[in-house]
């Protein structure tokens, strides 16, 4: 059986279904999606209990609602169903003893209160922000266009103009520092600096990491400006906003289509085949959401592939892996730190120099004796996702190998094999909830249920996420930029006519912004 239309997108995750969306303003298209639901790594589900919806992968979308891709979707999307909502702190960090501090949606709110943990942090994060909002042409035009473009180098060119040669290297020289260097170098309540610190990790990044200080100031920023935004009624409400858009100009989303081959003809793409033997044709582009190890080693045939770009692909690395916890609550948490019961995101920890002993026992293929732990709390936004009066709460641990080697505290038992099994992931799972019940007094009186998905359920619910690694290819500069996912990359174009790579192993990256999908919607 043969199928066909303009543009065939392999993979429904947020830059597919983007892409999509766009493209069927002019083009018949066809989206194919391998699993049983369309969303890639968004996805709404009760996976504790009836009535408990939980965002399953990710959940919340500042990179989104500040990107060009819902800027020109937004009223089509919201006349299809979509709302976002917000709460009034996006974020904050309790320390073990018990001492907080939170980011608030307001600037003036969040001078005085870093004023208030420490004398002139306040007007240095102030003074952070300004310089961040004067560079925002320069900061959002690279992450929000082709780089090999035009656009791209008069941008650069008209930044030279205005400021001068010096001041545009200054920038991509103060850019490079680390976390750990632009936290340290600013501020200098140790507090403050654990509000920001984790959120390297939400970057694919470590506190050491090259460019790193420079996403984490970003993260900062967006965060202050838009908040952190979640779906009324679950992430899942986005999925079937953008499949109304899709299939209202004459689109299609086909699940439990697993492509198995890239077709051409006459040199140029012309289509998949699945598993099960169907072809989709395509006339005008082939566009793949997919890591490059898939694209170039396994749906392209080694002869279409040039032994330059099968050996990047084969390099291609992939970062630390991801657990998740999903629990329902019969009644809202209630911190310690009472500030804590207003913020959607709350981090765990004890400051950088944890988290820098977290990801390197994680990439020694250790369990952290002592992980970041991320709680989110979309209930406080969104009251319709648990039962009148309950409540959910979303854990993260972005600092764990693929395969364990050992546990760093000696305490959990490990297979041989390395390999994330049931037993496993509960044992760590019951070191975090440990953490969690010394911050909310109440967990143990209202926790109902939980639902544990270590990096190998991560990976089985999306090939993309290798390893359990949810940024689909480690971040590290030398794979950004210019440089993701290879080095061959220009655009978002192969070497074969007609076929393009989106996704968030491609530029800008991971985030759930949608870009790479919206920039190649436009080039069509």
């Amino acid at each position: 059986m043969t199928e066909k239309c303009d543009v065939l997108v392999v993979g429904s995750g947020i830059n597919g279904l983007v892409c999509a969306a766009l493209a069927a303003r002019r083009y018949r298209v066809c989206v194919l999606e391998r699993a049983p639901l369309p969303g890639g790594c968004i996805r709404t589900a009760e996976l504790t209990r009836p009535g408990f919806l939980h965002d399953t992968l990710s959940g919340f979308h500042p990179l989104f609602v500040t990107s060009p891709a819902y800027t020109m979707l937004r009223a089509e999307l919201e006349g299809a169903g979509l709302r976002y909502v917000h709460g009034a702190y996006p974020t904050g960090v309790v320390l073990p003893g018990g001492e907080y501090a939170r980011l608030a949606t307001s600037r003036l709110e969040n001078v005085c209160a870093f004023e208030g943990l420490h004398a002139g942090d306040g007007a240095r994060f102030d003074a952070e922000m300004r310089a961040l909002e004067s560079a925002a042409p320069l900061a959002f035009g690279i992450l929000t266009q082709e780089l090999w473009s035009g656009r791209t180098a008069r941008l650069l060119m008209r930044e030279a103009w205005r400021h001068g040669p010096r001041s545009l290297l200054q920038f991509f020289g103060e850019a490079l520092r680390s976390s750990h260097d632009w936290l340290c170098r600013h501020f200098q309540s140790e507090v403050l600096r654990c509000l920001f610190a984790p959120w390297v990790l939400h970057t694919g990044l470590a506190p050491d990491s090259a460019f790193s200080g420079f996403m984490t100031r970003l993260i900062a920023y967006t965060l202050e400006a838009v908040g952190m935004p979640v779906v009324a009624g679950g992430s899942g409400q986005l999925v079937s906003a953008f499949r109304r858009i899709i299939e209202s100009r004459g689109g299609r989303i086909v699940t439990g289509a697993e492509v198995a081959q890239i077709l051409l003809s006459g040199g140029r793409a012309a289509g998949v085949r699945l598993a099960n033997g169907e072809e989709y044709r395509a006339k005008r582009a082939v566009v793949c959401s997919v890591t490059p190890t898939q694209l170039y080693l396994r749906l392209l045939g080694a002869d279409l592939v040039p032994d330059r770009i099968r050996e990047e692909a084969r390099a291609f690395r992939y970062g630390r892996s991801n657990m998740q916890i999903h629990l329902a609550l019969s009644a809202p948490p209630r911190w310690r730190a009472a500030a804590m019961n207003e913020v959607m995101m709350v981090h765990l920890t004890a400051g950088d120099a944890q988290i820098r002993q977290a990801v390197h026992e994680a990439e020694s293929g250790f369990l952290p004796a002592h992980p970041t732990i991320v709680v989110a709390q979309p209930t406080i936004a969104d009251p319709s996702r648990a039962p009148a009066g309950g409540a959910i709460l979303w854990i993260q641990l972005q600092e764990l190998p693929a395969a364990v080697r050992g546990d760093a505290a000696g305490s959990i038992a490990v297979p041989a094999d390395g390999v994330w099994s049931e037993a496993l992931k509960e044992a760590y799972a019951d070191r975090v909830i440990a953490r969690l019940r010394e911050q909310i007094e109440n967990l143990d009186s209202v926790l109902l249920a939980r639902k544990v998905l270590s990096p190998r359920d991560l990976e089985e619910l999306n090939i993309n996420l290798v390893g359990g690694d949810p940024y689909a290819g480690s971040c590290a500069l030398d794979q950004s930029l210019f440089w993701r996912p290879i080095a061959s990359s220009v655009r978002h174009e192969t070497h074969i006519p007609g076929l393009y790579h989106i996704g968030a192993s491609t530029h800008p990256g991971p985030g759930l912004s949608g870009t790479s999908g919206y920039l190649v919607a436009e080039a069509l």
